[in-house]
């Protein structure tokens, strides 16, 4: 699959069909993560417009737009998957508890949100883990290692929320892969943040 970088200027995003709904696989990219993929990202985590864990019940970290440039510079508009990890620290202090700043499966959404309009290109990841509190301010590093749909509008909200639903299944199967595990471990991510086994 080549991928485009996504131009500064928004695009019209193509509606999301009833056939792409049921054409779906519950399992994408390669065996083995390919280039441009694995993505580092990393940045302080900003505080968006408040619709992911309101609206849609999917709570997101923001990136600053700064450190989406390795990103936006080799993929196109869309879902990404891979591994993310919040700092446990915030000013200096440890706020976090250790279980909330392990290694975690995350979907990204690298694009213009077209349901909502967004004027600016955002990149917002999704860590598939219960957090007890939010963590603006906070450190995030993310590794992403493929590529699951592209940018798509919606007539509803409840087919934006069936498709991350279906996204985060999606990562999560892809995820389960050797070759995609082994990034859970990488030294990207802060090894004194891993809970003691």
């Amino acid at each position: 699959m080549s991928l485009r970088p996504p131009s500064e200027e928004r695009h019209i995003a193509p509606m999301r069909t009833e056939s792409f709904r049921r054409g779906r696989p519950d399992l994408v990219g390669p065996e083995h993560p390919e280039p441009p993929f694995p993505i580092l990202l990393s940045g302080e985590v900003q505080r968006g417009f408040g619709r992911g864990g309101k609206d849609l019940g999917c709570p997101t970290a923001n990136l600053p737009h700064e450190s989406i440039l390795p990103m936006s510079t080799v993929t196109e508009t869309g879902v990404y998957y891979g591994y993310a990890q919040v700092s446990r620290e915030k000013d200096g202090e440890i706020v976090l508890p250790e279980g909330d700043a392990r290694v975690l499966p995350m979907v990204m959404s690298l694009g213009w949100n077209p349901f909502y309009k967004n004027k600016i290109l955002t990149a917002e990841i999704h860590i598939m883990h219960d957090f007890p509190t939010d963590f603006y301010g906070h450190e995030v590093k993310a590794i992403v290692l493929g590529y699951i749909r592209p940018e798509l509008d919606y007539t509803s909200r409840e087919g934006l929320i069936e498709d991350i639903e279906t996204d985060k299944r999606v990562a999560l199967k892809s995820l389960a892969r050797p070759a995609y595990e082994k990034f859970k471990t990488d030294s990207f991510f802060d090894i004194s943040n891993h809970p003691r086994l």
